[in-house]
């Protein structure tokens, strides 16, 4: 197996064991902080932020998260999601790029 297929293999072996694993968060909540879409208010702040400013990240945003009802366990798998999801999707973004780019230069 090529090597570029075998890191496509990786990716997705994580990708499936981060949202269908066993887990203490749901499955649907976790497709939910990994897409970063619909999630539930109490969640939003640290979800987003872990997905789209990382460094942004509080105590209090993980208080407020514990706070409304949400296990350690499953706050670590949320979060956790939220950011594969977003690694995954810059992944994807940059094999389209450079597919694009080697496209191009081909056509050139």
């Amino acid at each position: 197996m090529p090597d570029e297929d075998k890191k496509r293999a990786a990716h997705r072996a994580l990708v499936d064991r981060v949202l269908n694993g066993a887990g203490r968060a749901s499955p649907e909540l976790r497709a939910r902080a990994f897409d970063n879409v619909a999630i539930p208010p109490s969640l939003h702040a640290l979800i987003d932020k872990v997905a789209t400013r990382p460094g942004q990240v509080t105590e209090k945003d993980f208080a407020v998260a514990k706070a409304s009802g949400f296990s350690e366990d499953q706050l670590f798998e949320l979060v956790i999601s939220a950011a594969v999801g977003q690694s995954a999707r810059l992944y994807e973004a940059g094999l389209a790029a450079l597919a694009e780019a080697t496209v191009n230069s081909e056509a050139e």
